[in-house]
């Protein structure tokens, strides 16, 4: 099979969800299909400069084919009329086009322009279909659905879904959709860097539990939560250390009143601000940490939880980010509420359980391995591609 993945971006700034593409496509060329990823070069807001790149030029990248194309003439809607060009005249050398993103300009014009040419597609939504997502910028996101993403949902041979709980409440505008419920996956290297290397690095004790929240600094992420509950607990005098790890490029307001707000309050003793991190910093960080905490008010899937579970760190997450019921049926970790009260109760119970917090990392990397590996990933993932195709061809 020859398969089109299609994606706004794969830069850093736009987070796990997009990156993922990249691990996919690794994955499905491990196991012998042939794919082109095609893609921009956006690297953020238009005062960042684009990804550097070769441009429209076909890059052999593990296993597989990527190809650039400029943000033109909407760079920072990360749009591409040279895309759509080259999917327009290419779109008949495939069997089918994974397109991952709703609301995105280049995405919705991929999907139509797949349409036309009689290329089956499946959508992966990243969460956009959630009703709280769908919150944001509220009119503009209805009209926007009702007259660009309705067509292409109805079109669709799949929407690619990553839990049972993302398909449940996503919107579908009033079409009849066949849902493929394939969660992401995460492979960590195995040469990792020496324990106590990011505790050494950032000064942080190695008798001092760790806490340690690693994602985008955005209001979803519950961090308004957080918090108070970090410090309630040190209000009853709990030994802790806590490292915010994240940026948020695109919302600099909010970061800069997150980072102000621990900083002006007593959490700045027991607090490590690292910014973004990446490379051997990030898997320190994984390594070092006792704990990895996400009370986010919607997650389609959380691929930092998935990753912090591969290196066998129990998790404290809120019953909002959609893998919760697989983490609590593994006792994986701990799940609350979004609310400061329970989630204060759940930090401090695993801060004080040294042994149960062992063993619920031991669960959460046998939870990882068995259900979100890349490499069981692909296999379900080829069997849907399997489906769809043969179904088009009859």
């Amino acid at each position: 099979m020859r398969i089109l993945q299609i994606v706004p971006s794969v830069s850093l700034v736009y987070g796990g969800p997009s990156q993922m593409v990249l691990g996919l496509s690794k994955a499905l060329a491990a196991e012998g299909i042939d794919v082109t990823l095609i893609t921009t070069n956006s690297n953020g807001d238009t005062d960042q400069l684009p990804l550097d790149v070769p441009i429209a030029q076909p890059i052999k990248q593990d296993g597989y084919e990527i190809i650039y194309f400029p943000c033109s003439p909407f760079r920072r809607y990360k749009f591409s009329l040279g895309l759509l060009q080259w999917l327009a005249q290419n779109a008949n050398k495939y069997d089918l086009a994974h397109i991952h993103a709703l609301f995105s300009p280049v995405s919705t014009a991929a999907a139509t322009i797949a349409r036309s040419k009689k290329l089956p597609y499946i959508l992966r939504p990243l969460g956009t279909l959630d009703p709280a997502d769908l919150q944001k910028k509220k009119q503009l996101k209805q009209i926007y659905g009702l007259l660009l993403e309705k067509p292409n949902l109805a079109g669709a041979a799949g929407v690619h879904f990553t839990s049972i709980e993302e398909a449940k409440v996503s919107e579908r505008y009033g079409t009849q959709t066949k849902d493929l419920i394939i969660p992401l996956g995460v492979d960590l290297p195995s040469n990792l860097p020496a324990k106590g290397t990011a505790r050494q690095q950032l000064g942080i004790r190695s008798d001092c539990p760790l806490i340690l929240f690693m994602s985008r600094i955005d209001p979803k992420k519950g961090l308004d939560l957080l918090l108070p509950a970090l410090e309630k607990l040190q209000a009853k005098e709990l030994d802790f250390h806590f490292v915010l790890a994240g940026a948020n490029p695109q919302d600099a307001d909010y970061e800069h009143k997150i980072k102000q707000a621990i900083q002006t309050s007593t959490l700045a003793q027991q607090t490590t601000i690292t910014g973004f991190v990446q490379g051997e910093l990030k898997l320190a960080l994984l390594q070092d940490a006792d704990l990895f905490v996400l009370p986010s008010y919607y997650e389609n899937f959380g691929i930092a939880v998935a990753e912090a579970m591969a290196m066998g760190l129990p998790v404290v997450i809120s019953d909002r980010v959609h893998i919760w019921q697989d983490i609590q049926s593994a006792n994986a970790g701990w799940v609350t509420p979004c609310d400061v009260g329970k989630l204060t109760e759940a930090l401090q119970s695993a801060i004080e359980a040294q042994e149960e917090r062992k063993q619920r990392g031991e669960n959460a990397r046998q939870l990882t391995q068995a259900k979100y590996s890349w490499r069981a990933i692909a296999k379900e993932v080829i069997q849907a591609y399997k489906n769809i195709v043969t179904k088009h061809n009859d």
